[in-house]
């Protein structure tokens, strides 16, 4: 079983940046690709960047290319994602998610986190 938590979240004027962080514990997690999604009200869930078990292929959405960066650290089981010039459409739930290899689709991962709510004002 894996167990995944998100913390980082809070409210951030637009403009600003935040890192969210997702610990993951259970056998052999590092070995697992990792992804973060987002949800907004009102939306469908949404994948926003993610990356390989060794940190080889990492993937970004275009809606937050050049602006998210998704890293890992495998020694701590820990996956981030670092957020800079936030608008306010980012403004959602993140959620952290693994798999066995890397996706952009949502319905093929297992083991989610319990989210962490980014909100950015205007």
């Amino acid at each position: 079983q894996v167990q995944l938590v998100e913390s980082g979240g809070g409210l951030v004027q637009a403009g600003g940046s935040l890192r969210l962080s997702c610990a993951a514990s259970g056998r052999t997690v590092s070995s697992y690709a990792m992804a973060w999604f987002r949800q907004a009200p009102g939306k469908e869930r949404e994948f926003v960047a993610g990356i390989s078990w060794n940190g080889g292929t990492r993937v970004h959405a275009d809606s937050v290319k050049g602006r998210f960066t998704i890293s890992r650290d495998n020694a701590k089981n820990t996956v981030y994602l670092q957020m800079n010039s936030l608008k306010p459409e980012d403004t959602a739930v993140y959620y952290c998610a693994v798999r066995e290899s890397l996706s952009t689709t949502q319905s093929q991962y297992k083991y989610w986190g319990q989210g962490t709510q980014v909100t950015v004002s205007s």
